[in-house]
């Protein structure tokens, strides 16, 4: 068992390890385009399915509440968190459209959509980027292996290397931790 355990956070360190060599300029400009958006008054939106909801949902907590130290709130929120919207919208229109019909109705010119999906291909993720899109909004991705159609839907898009849903989900929330820190401290100082 403590070689199973010892294999998987190897492996575990060497998707960060990969994500340190291909990725630090996409964080980079990802920081930057929350910055702005942040400083211009804007807001932040999530969104994404299963663990990748439980990410959204948790990186909103993040900039709502505090990160690292005491501060005001910054606006951001997680499209998958109200359930009652979530299933009038999967109901009446289709499980397809339950982020596109929340961007539409919360979104102006200036936010900042992000996307996360492990696969780059969830249908409801894709549409809330394109509907993100044609308002004015820059577009995050989180995904992994190939990208996806997420790569090519988004302004900016970080690629995890690596094929399993669980390490790409774990690279996600630390890239997100790593981007709450430097937003948080650009926008609030600290």
């Amino acid at each position: 068992m403590k070689q199973q355990i010892e294999a998987q956070l190897r492996d575990s360190i060497k998707v960060k390890e990969d994500l340190l060599a291909s990725q630090t300029d996409v964080i980079v400009k990802m920081a930057e385009t929350l910055i702005d958006c942040l400083r211009g008054g804007n807001k932040v939106i999530l969104c994404g399915n299963g663990g990748s909801a439980a990410d959204a949902q948790h990186l909103a907590g993040e900039l709502v509440g505090k990160f690292a130290f005491e501060r005001r709130a910054l606006p951001a929120v997680a499209l998958n968190a109200n359930s009652s919207i979530v299933t009038a919208v999967g109901n009446d229109y289709g499980f397809e459209y339950v982020f596109s019909r929340q961007v539409e109705a919360l979104a102006v010119k200036g936010d900042v959509a992000s996307g996360l999906s492990a696969s780059g291909n969830s249908p409801n993720v894709l549409n809330a980027m394109n509907a993100a899109r044609s308002i004015g909004c820059r577009c995050l991705g989180f995904t992994g292996g190939d990208g996806g159609k997420l790569a090519s839907a988004c302004d900016l898009c970080l690629v995890v290397p690596s094929k399993k849903t669980w390490r790409i989900q774990e690279a996600h929330i630390t890239v997100g931790h790593v981007l709450c820190d430097l937003v948080e401290k650009a926008v609030c100082g600290g």
